[in-house]
């Protein structure tokens, strides 16, 4: 039982674990790649939710989906950075995907929106429990 089978099932889960890290952050480094290239226009965004300092969130908001992205795809503090993504992701829904302040089409697609996040944040929740795997730069 502890021969080649188990080291199998721990390629297998640690190759598993690399595939679900990546496609759990895509999202946050494309977005947050992108709010790089239009900051005046994430910073309209912000402001249009009534947040101050927008043009100082803009890019914190960029730095912290591209960077935590990044580190989560990597392997490199992850259960703190899929922690640190699970409250961003969290704190995004009342600001930015309230739906129950919209009405028709657009309630329904932030409702989605913020669906979507509470799946991320699952996600990430057992991403720092169980840890990166052994294909990360923590590897464990």
């Amino acid at each position: 039982m502890w021969g080649p089978a188990k080291e199998r099932s721990n390629v297998m889960r640690d190759i598993l674990l690399l595939i679900g890290r990546i496609l759990l952050v895509v999202i946050f480094i494309i977005s947050g790649a992108t709010k790089f290239y239009a900051l005046g226009d994430t910073s309209a965004y912000i402001a249009s939710k009534g947040l101050p300092l927008s043009w100082l969130l803009a890019p914190i908001v960029a730095v912290v989906e591209l960077g935590l992205g990044l580190v989560v795809a990597v392997g490199f503090r992850t259960r703190w950075a899929a922690l640190a993504l699970a409250l961003f992701a969290l704190i995004t829904i009342p600001f930015a995907h309230d739906f129950w302040n919209m009405v028709d089409q657009e309630r329904a697609l932030n409702q989605i929106q913020a669906m979507k996040n509470l799946s991320m944040i699952g996600g990430f929740l057992i991403l720092a429990a169980v840890g990166p795997g052994r294909l990360s730069l923590d590897q464990g």
